[in-house]
């Protein structure tokens, strides 16, 4: 009978051969993701992945040694070590899902994956003994997929080929088992060889190198997503800048009725000048925390420069985006005052304008005028424009 496909290309290559090819991939990828790591130190998930390609590696060595000589105790060692590298793997995946530590959930799967994998091959069974061993490797794979997964809002297409890429080694894996299983061998006198494990080992070394190519691209994604977001983000108070309030303007073709309120702090320089510049940023930030707090949702908030602030509110009447403005302006007091600095007296002052046919920024600039309307009427106080005339920069009226 013809070979097996797998088994025929495997021919041309010896097991121990292609298992070496294997873990020499696997070290290959760590490493180079660790170059990754090392250019980005804050995304742990790198280490991680790194880590667990590393460790991997190291047990795909060992159980060369066992494919040669097939001694248990080297079988239980060398899937030991891989199960604790697979578990590394799904700790990145969970790292890189939600920024948090993945030490307790790797320390469950590696002792939970020993405890159902490798009893059955420390007892001597190397036949079936190597079912669940092949269930628990397939298990960890699948987990490092799913959790992946659950990110791909962040990088669809990348993260599905990723996820794909783990997923056809975890069958491979399972396919070694259920060929075990059809088997029914206890004991066998040499390692598993057949065509899943063949086909297995072709896989692993297709799919390693993709795995690292796409990690590495998730993670140039992930610093250009990084710094496209510092761009666009005020540094002091984490709000939007002026530059980010326009984009967000622009892309959401914003309707008649929205409005657009303008703060500014009063007599802000006075404040660093007698004050510090230090507490100028503190009562910066209070006003922004003011801002977002009592902005009413879907609201858009944003530091326009200096002490000039911004908020857009979708469909809002003018009651409602005065009422928005009253609320921030009393809140605003009533955070610095809880300062208690002596002689720090703040307070803000606000112009409201309605987009009515004219663009964003005329309509910003109508915002702008009412603002200094306020100020000349004597500071901490909200001025609005006729939402009639807004958009003739026509003549401003006093609430």
């Amino acid at each position: 009978m013809p070979a097996e496909p797998a088994t025929a290309i495997a021919m041309l290559l010896d097991y121990v051969t292609l298992l070496t090819a294997v873990g020499i991939s696997a070290a290959c990828l760590s490493i180079m993701i660790f170059m990754g790591w090392l250019m980005a130190p804050k995304d742990g998930y790198l280490l991680a992945c790194s880590a667990g390609g590393a460790v991997s590696g190291l047990g795909l060595l060992i159980y060369g040694f066992y494919v040669a000589h097939p001694v248990p105790l080297a079988g239980v060692v060398a899937f030991a070590i891989i199960i604790a590298g697979l578990s590394l793997l799904v700790g990145a995946g969970y790292r890189f899902r939600t920024d948090r530590s993945p030490r307790p959930l790797v320390i469950r799967l590696t002792l939970a994956s020993w405890v159902l994998a490798l009893p059955a091959l420390a007892a001597g069974y190397t036949g079936l003994g190597f079912v669940p061993i092949n269930l628990a490797v397939g298990a960890l794979l699948l987990l490092t997929a799913g959790q992946y997964w659950q990110a791909r809002r962040e990088a669809p297409y990348a993260i599905a080929s990723l996820c794909g890429l783990y997923t056809a080694m975890a069958l491979s894996f399972l396919a070694c088992a259920v060929e075990l299983l059809k088997s029914g061998q206890p004991v066998l006198d040499s390692a598993p060889q057949g065509w899943a494990e063949n086909l297995s080992l072709l896989v692993m070394i297709a799919c390693i190198p993709g795995v690292g190519a796409v990690t590495l691209t998730l993670n140039q994604a992930r610093i250009a997503r990084h710094h496209r977001l510092e761009a666009m983000t005020d540094a002091l108070t984490g709000l939007l800048n002026r530059r980010a309030l326009f984009e967000a303007a622009a892309s959401l073709a914003l309707a008649e009725g929205t409005a657009v309120i303008v703060f500014d702090l009063d007599r802000f320089k006075a404040i660093n000048d007698q004050h510090g510049h230090a507490t100028g940023d503190r009562v910066i930030i209070l006003f922004a925390r003011a801002m977002t707090h009592h902005a009413p949702q879907p609201a858009i908030t944003a530091r326009l420069g200096g002490e000039e602030f911004a908020v857009l509110l979708p469909a809002a009447s003018a009651k409602e985006a005065l009422g928005a403005a009253e609320r921030i302006r009393h809140r605003f007091r009533e955070l610095t005052a809880e300062l208690e600095i002596a002689g720090l007296e703040a307070s803000v002052s606000a112009g409201i304008a309605f987009m009515n046919g004219a663009g964003f920024e005329q309509v910003l600039n109508d915002a702008d005028k009412a603002l200094y309307a306020a100020k000349n009427a004597g500071r901490d106080s909200v001025v609005i424009a006729d939402p009639r005339i807004a958009s003739s920069r026509a003549s401003l009226q006093a609430l």
